[in-house]
C-alpha cells in the first residue's frame, strides 16, 4: 500500500479540493485509482488531469 496516497494527500499535492479529487476518481480521469468501500487509493505517481474547461489560445474560437 506504500505506492498509493489518500484523497487528502492527492488534494494537497495537486492544490485542489478533496471533493474534486473524488470526482476525478469517479470519472476515471486519474489513471490507476482503486476503490476500497468508500475510499480511494491513488497512485503516488499519478498526474493531475488537464482541466477540460480551459481553452487553447489557438483553437480559433
Amino acid at each position: 500500500m506504500l505506492d498509493y496516497i489518500s484523497v487528502e494527500q492527492a488534494s494537497e499535492k495537486c492544490g485542489i479540493s478533496n471533493r474534486r479529487i473524488q470526482k476525478l476518481c469517479e470519472e476515471n480521469r486519474i489513471h490507476g485509482v482503486i476503490r476500497f468501500g468508500r475510499s480511494w487509493a491513488i497512485p503516488k505517481d499519478a498526474e493531475k488531469p488537464a482541466d477540460a474547461r480551459k481553452r487553447r489560445i489557438n483553437d480559433g474560437k
